[in-house]
């Protein structure tokens, strides 16, 4: 049987999502995902702990978080009421999920109020999931999600699965639980390579090939290539929260150093975060007021109308996973300035790009240089060969359907009954 549309069996259909925050600003691929399985079938239950805290400006995202349930935020009296439903109707799920929380505190050496909530967050989780008849709840991200819904499991509920990302999920490995995140779950998703190779070493010998790579897709018909960019035009556009990670910090530097050979020379950041000051001061110590411009979050179209407009997409981050907003870039036939980090040398290479080491200022500036300089021509070919690998490996339909030939079939082989997890439980403690 081939899943999608009308071929996925109907107690494989209905699946949950859960995340920590959802929707938010930076999470336009998780809702391409979402919306790609819709197409294939699946009736998909959204589930998150929070609210995103700032506003929604994009109107697809409010209208995501109207279909989302939220289980922590602003409930705090309904999530213990949960937890004590578990204890009286389900002692052994109870037992059984005390256990795997307790070994997921070990490991991250504190946090018992931390884990506390994951655990009353999986109980109420497991209580939705059943009173909707989800079948299977994946998670996105493999740190606070995937321990929530690996104790949903724990007690009772449905299979899951998770996506890691990175590079956060990765920092302190140890104090994930990642062994038993992994051990526990029907499959893992890696969105790169680069990921999965982390996961493998992280997880049980027996439990590595349960690791796959499914990557990150974009709704590609949305992207239509842009025109050849002016010979004239000086515009950068960097795309995301403002941050450490992300290394915005560096531009004005950069900027100051190469306007006087370039005077139209613009770089527009699109996104906000706790580096907006610093980078505010940044651009006043420089004198690059009028070339840096500072232009908060936006709507999905509008970052497409930004990228359109652009000579390329500027990206200097110390860590990443893979960014979506380089899958844009190349899908509108834009070519990226990023840097050497975890998996975007997967996707960008002197064909597309430049690659520079993160936080190295001088190679920022001359590479900027390059990209300034760039015979436009040159441009249009390295966007041509940006969007075949975006068309290759990221299109969301091709991504979707991965995805849900495991739900479908991975699932049907990784079910355990109740005996089976607490014999799992039994022989972890």
């Amino acid at each position: 049987m081939t899943p999608g549309g009308n071929d996925v069996p109907a107690d494989r259909r209905r699946i949950g999502y859960f995340l920590n925050t959802y929707p938010a600003p930076s999470g336009t691929f998780i809702r391409n995902e979402i919306e790609a399985l819709e197409e294939r079938g699946h009736v998909v239950e959204r589930f998150a702990a929070r609210r995103f805290a700032g506003s929604l400006v994009d109107g697809a995202d409010q209208r995501e978080a109207g279909r989302t349930t939220y289980l922590f935020q602003g409930d705090v009296a309904g999530l213990l009421k949960a937890g004590l439903r578990e204890i009286v109707t389900n002692p052994l799920g109870i037992a059984r999920a005390t256990v795997a929380a307790g070994r997921l505190l070990l490991q991250a050496r504190g946090g018992v109020a931390r884990h506390g909530a994951y655990l009353l967050q999986g109980a109420r989780l497991r209580q939705e999931a059943t009173r909707r008849s989800v079948a299977h709840i994946h998670a996105h991200y493999s740190n606070n999600p995937a321990a929530v819904v690996m104790l949903c499991r724990a007690l009772g509920g449905p299979t899951y699965s998770f996506t890691a990302h990175g590079p956060d999920e990765f920092a302190e490995p140890a104090a994930q639980g990642f062994g038993d995140k992994i051990g526990r779950a029907a499959f893992v998703v890696a969105i790169t390579d680069y990921a999965r190779g982390l996961l493998v070493r992280l997880a049980s010998p027996d439990d590595g090939a349960r690791v796959t790579v499914v990557r990150c897709g974009l709704d590609l018909p949305r992207f239509a290539p842009a025109p050849p960019v002016d010979a004239d035009n000086r515009t950068l556009v960097c795309v995301g929260r403002l941050c450490p990670a992300k290394g915005q910090v560096h531009i004005p530097a950069a900027v100051a150093a190469l306007k006087g050979r370039f005077p139209c020379l613009k770089v527009v950041l699109v996104g906000d975060g706790e580096s907006r000051p610093a980078i505010e001061a940044e651009i006043a110590r420089h004198g690059v007021t009028n070339e840096v411009v500072l232009h908060g979050w936006a709507t999905n179209e509008d970052v497409r109308g930004f990228l359109r407009e652009a000579r390329a997409l500027l990206l200097p981050s110390y860590a990443e996973g893979l960014p979506i907003v380089i899958m844009e870039a190349f899908a509108l036939g834009r070519p990226v300035l990023s840097t050497t980090i975890a998996g975007i040398p997967e996707l960008v290479d002197e064909e597309c790009g430049w690659l520079v080491r993160p936080g190295d200022v001088s190679a920022l500036t001359a590479a900027m240089a390059a990209v300034l300089e760039a015979d436009p021509s040159d441009l249009q070919r390295m966007g041509r060969e940006g969007r075949r690998r975006v068309e290759l490996c990221h299109d969301r339909r091709r991504q979707a359907e991965a995805l849900s030939r495991l739900f479908v079939d991975g699932l049907a082989h990784r079910a355990e009954t109740a005996s089976e997890l607490a014999r799992r439980a039994v022989r972890a403690s």
